[in-house]
């Protein structure tokens, strides 16, 4: 900064650095403009222009360096997708982005309100000068808020991964599909343990991510265990009892016999997934358990969920006087409303309620579009993280998140083993496999016929290319009906 003295009148006049003494207002109020505009699109420039240039330099390298990271990253997404979401998906990574964002939100404003200190707004004529203080107010809001709304969503995420997921070993595709059972469930009133309500074997292409979902009845009896098991060994008439011996009550009995699940985090979940792989022929990656206590909550979370009602479902029952009714037709439902829609039981079977929780749960993923989630994302982390449990490993999450967003668009297809298709009291195993085995082989032709038109230079999995043309069950024709439908079609989504 140079000075100079003004003989006239007393008072020093104080040079701008590259702005000679003399020049008119227009220039300077360009100036203080340029400076401010400098500092919103590259940190640092207006220091390294006109200030301190030691810190201009540094602020400016780092800018540049930020830049340089996330087109590396936008980069990385185009040719490896799985990549980047493994490590945008680490803890670690979360929590260091989310500090930098906090960090940014300091210190950007202060180089704006410097290069405001920089352009002499005392010298501007007044004005120019009030125009170009708001101007500066609103650049420091514009620098701040969005960093700090971001570091919160960032640091959510972290929170929300490792809340929910685990180190742990990752489960390796059988025969090129990673198998997910989803259990809605809680212990409710009068319960003793966890009795999943919902039941749905996510059986997911593990190279274009087509799913196929199959739905299980909670009261499936005589269910075995896979050969060779501990669980197996012990029960090797399988879960058998009677109405005693319920699908669903697998999880309460696993809790209590530890001893044949050894090294599980969860040995209620680990029956489950033994008894699913017994009865369907998959074996089972792993398992998410919803606690449908806080389920609604999750659902507030993402702003309510939009279903197509086909009859009138009512507001209690049972024990329970009814005090309303969720109409037919195309409804917005809450938490609370959505819940009830998914499991009540008055006037109906647990089949039409398998059906109303599929529907559901495929309306929420239809729903929870990129935008969705990232403006209710606090929310719905927070909701997450209290009534969902896993298995899944942090790990494995970009690998799994890869495949969704693969996924997205696409049909998913289901079987429903329910009557007349089985009979629950005495399941016909040998024809749920051979189901089964056909949805998962008519899923894989579907995809195989969408890779005929990909570019040339796709990535593709590294998976035998004659899996498609195998038979999927010995047995059985590979042309035999297996009862599959789009999710859309059987549950009236909206």
């Amino acid at each position: 900064m140079v000075g100079s003295s003004d003989t006239g009148g007393g008072r020093r006049a104080v040079r701008v650095p590259g702005t000679p003494p003399s020049a008119p207002p227009a220039v300077r109020t360009r100036r203080a403009v340029t400076l401010l505009a400098m500092s919103l699109i590259v940190p640092g420039s207006a220091q390294l222009t006109a200030g301190n240039v030691r810190i201009g330099r540094l602020v400016t390298r780092t800018w540049l360096g930020a830049v340089a990271l996330a087109a590396l990253g936008g980069l990385t997404y185009l040719a490896d997708r799985a990549t980047l979401l493994s490590i945008v998906t680490s803890t670690f990574v979360l929590s260091s982005v989310a500090v930098v964002l906090f960090v940014g939100a300091v210190l950007w404003p202060l180089l704006v309100i410097d290069a405001w200190r920089l352009s002499r707004p005392h010298l501007l004529p007044r004005r120019a000068r009030l125009a170009v203080s708001c101007l500066t107010l609103m650049m420091v809001l514009v620098t701040s808020v969005p960093l700090v709304a971001t570091g919160r969503r960032v640091w959510a995420g972290a929170d929300f991964i490792d809340g929910v997921f685990h180190p742990g070993p990752a489960s390796a595709a059988h025969q090129g599909r990673f198998n997910v059972l989803l259990m809605g469930g809680d212990a409710g009133n009068g319960r003793i343990g966890v009795r999943p309500d919902s039941l749905t074997l996510v059986s997911i292409d593990a190279e274009t991510g087509r799913p196929v979902l199959f739905s299980l009845p909670r009261n499936l009896e005589d269910v075995p265990f896979p050969p060779g098991t501990p669980a197996a060994k012990a029960m090797p008439e399988g879960w058998s009892c009677g109405d005693s011996c319920l699908l669903n009550g697998l999880y309460t009995w696993g809790s209590e016999h530890r001893d044949l699940f050894p090294g599980e985090a969860d040995p209620g979940a680990a029956a489950m997934k033994q008894a699913v792989t017994g009865i369907t022929g998959l074996s089972v990656n792993y398992y998410v358990l919803i606690d449908l206590r806080g389920f609604s909550n999750l659902i507030d979370a993402m702003g309510g969920v939009d279903v197509r009602v086909g009859q009138p479902i009512p507001i209690g029952g049972g024990t329970s006087r009814i005090t309303g009714w969720i109409r037919p037709g195309n409804r917005h439902l809450d938490g609370y409303h959505a819940l009830w829609y998914a499991r009540s039981r008055h006037g109906a079977s647990d089949y039409e309620r398998m059906a109303r929780q599929r529907c559901v749960m495929d309306a929420m993923l239809r729903q929870l579009d990129p935008g969705t989630v990232l403006a209710k994302f606090q929310g719905l982390a927070a909701a997450g993280k209290n009534i969902i449990s896993t298995d899944i490993p942090a790990t494995h999450l970009g690998t799994l998140l890869d495949l969704a967003v693969g996924a997205k668009g696409q049909k998913a297809s289901s079987v429903q083993f329910v009557p007349p298709l089985i009979n629950p009291a005495r399941p016909d195993l040998r024809l749920i496999r051979h189901k089964v085995a056909v949805a998962v082989k008519t899923s894989e032709d579907a995809s195989a016929s969408q890779m005929k038109v990909v570019p040339k230079g796709t990535a593709t999995s590294s998976r035998p290319t004659d899996r498609m043309s195998r038979s999927p069950n010995p047995s059985q024709p590979a042309s035999a009906p297996a009862e599959v439908s789009d999710v859309s079609s059987v549950c009236g989504v909206a």
